[in-house]
């Protein structure tokens, strides 16, 4: 349900002299509509925001490509406040808005015409020799991959306890749906609805076999074992990196905490899918 909108966050990227612009021209919109504004600026390489255990804001605003929203998205997932973003990047197929149509947007939300809608996200941790040596939560997708050399890794995928298969790849992609259109796509997996709640699983160019992309509930524990490949790397959600040895184990579950959206008509995202290249056909 929708409520009302009386504190926001603007979250912007500092890099982007288009978007710290555009960024106090919805400040002032907000500020004349009686919406109290705090501004934050989205540096890499933080895990935080200076305010991060304010859970007051009624909604948060991202200025970004999608790699913003995702990073921004990770961050405030435990507050349960509902993120809206104005493209300011490439691509923005995440985006709700354009740097043309926004204030028609933030119209229609400040008057309470909007809905909000959940978002998996997929907790992981990584164990060696029994030994948890790794944790952390990802909004898009991690990635285990081979390392610096162009050397094949490894990898065994096990559901619900069941060594599904063994494979040897240039790495494994395990993503959320809503992340389904990034690096999952381009290596050939499926697109699935952001609705959905399932583990996508995507090869990268797996040698000598096929390997049909899997789409996996969620009620039960996956693990992606590292049986051959030292110099294997897991990268989460294209923005972090940790180093993997031989016999390393990643688990993943479906986080407790979901990513609150505001909602798009389901016209919208195929709309968005047929112009971003993502369907085509006659």
């Amino acid at each position: 349900m929708s409520r009302p909108v009386r504190k926001v966050l603007l979250i912007t990227k500092p890099e982007t002299p288009e978007a710290q612009n555009l960024c106090g021209i919805v400040a002032d919109y907000l500020k004349e509509r009686g919406v109290e504004v705090l501004i934050s600026i989205n540096r890499r390489g933080r895990d935080g925001y200076p305010f991060e255990k304010d859970g007051s804001f009624d909604l948060v605003v991202v200025l970004g490509g999608d790699g913003t929203l995702i990073g921004v998205a990770r961050r405030m997932r435990p507050h349960g406040t509902p993120l809206v973003s104005i493209n300011v990047g490439r691509v923005g197929f995440l985006s709700h808005f354009s740097p043309e149509d926004w204030r028609e947007g933030l119209d229609r939300i400040l008057a309470g015409d909007y809905s909000v809608s959940r978002r998996m996200a997929l907790d992981f941790r990584v164990s060696r020799e029994g030994q948890v040596i790794h944790n952390g939560t990802v909004v898009n997708d991690l990635v285990i991959g081979r390392g610096s050399l162009a050397r094949l890794v490894r990898l065994s995928i096990v559901y619900e306890g069941t060594v599904v298969t063994t494979l040897r790849s240039d790495g494994l992609i395990v993503s959320t749906p809503f992340g389904s259109t990034a690096y999952c796509i381009s290596a050939g997996g499926p697109l699935v609805h952001p609705d959905l709640e399932a583990y996508c699983i995507t090869a990268i160019c797996p040698f000598l076999g096929r390997f049909s992309p899997l789409v996996l509930p969620t009620e039960e524990h996956l693990v992606i074992r590292v049986e051959e490949g030292g110099d294997a790397k897991l990268t989460e959600d294209g923005q972090k990196g940790f180093s993997l040895d031989t016999g390393d184990e990643v688990e993943i579950i479906r986080s407790r905490n979901d990513i609150l959206m505001v909602s798009e008509p389901s016209s919208r995202y195929f709309n968005k899918l047929q112009a971003k290249g993502f369907l085509s056909g006659r």
